[in-house]
């Protein structure tokens, strides 16, 4: 087999820890980011006309549900410009343009008013791996899209260390698409064996690498989902072993 001349990786519970920024925002007094966007949506909709809390919320997961569903089913994510337009339709209101753009941006920015944190170990292995290899990411924007997530790799000062970025709100496709990881291969020049995505999701990050001809290594530094029974050619759950296990699937 090739030698890996390139590594990208998962962003949310593989580089960054999903939902650590909650205690964060518990121990400020709000709510969490689940209830803020709905209070969102309802302090900006009364604004136009008297209009229940419950039906804002019932509206609001009906249409995370159909998002779920399209991510799951079509690997396609709905842009958060997208969702909140399904969400304003169903509750029958028309915001002024100005007002909807600072709903979009009031959701898509949540998560850098509290920072999630960098998985521990993961900024040192990739200050080492960007030494032998060229690093991307390739990873799905449910609510933050690819401009506040690069602030917030460059804020960590990790930003420097990827020289490609494949973001579900940007290219209209998500995992486990074939697609993002053949974007990678052309991108960086490589043949599909030369590229191992490194990930925490079997279905996304280890199946779907597989279906482009690359490699993957499952990622349990943050969250184990079951690697008992992963595919990956290996696992690690301590960023200290990643550059040591690249290392193996090269011999």
């Amino acid at each position: 087999m090739p030698k890996i001349k390139a590594i990208t990786f998962d962003l949310w519970d593989t580089i960054l820890r999903d939902d650590s920024d909650e205690p964060k925002r518990k121990a400020a007094g709000r709510p969490t980011k689940k209830e803020e966007r709905r209070e969102l949506v309802h302090r900006f909709c009364s604004a136009h006309g008297q209009i229940a809390r419950e039906v804002v919320n019932r509206v609001y997961d009906t249409a995370d549900a159909a998002f779920n569903k399209v991510w799951k089913e079509r690997h396609v994510t709905w842009t958060v410009r997208e969702r909140l337009e399904i969400v304003i339709r169903g509750l029958g209101r028309d915001l002024p343009d100005i007002e909807f753009a600072e709903l979009v941006r009031l959701h898509e920015e949540m998560e850098l008013e509290f920072r999630p944190d960098v998985v521990p170990g993961a900024a040192e292995a990739l200050k080492r791996l960007h030494e032998t290899c060229r690093l991307g990411v390739i990873s799905d924007a449910i609510f933050t899209p690819g401009r506040a997530l690069r602030m917030i790799l460059s804020d960590a000062g990790l930003l420097g260390y990827f020289e490609l970025f494949f973001f579900s709100d940007e290219t209209g496709r998500s995992k486990p698409d074939p697609l993002a990881f053949q974007h990678a291969i052309e991108t960086f020049g490589i043949k599909p064996a030369e590229l191992v995505h490194i990930g925490d999701r079997e279905h996304n990050d280890i199946d779907g690498p597989h279906r482009a001809g690359a490699r993957a290594v499952l990622c349990t530094a943050a969250i184990d989902r079951g690697s008992a029974g992963t595919r990956a050619e290996a696992v690690f759950g301590d960023y200290r072993e990643l550059p040591d296990i690249i290392d193996s699937i090269n011999r």
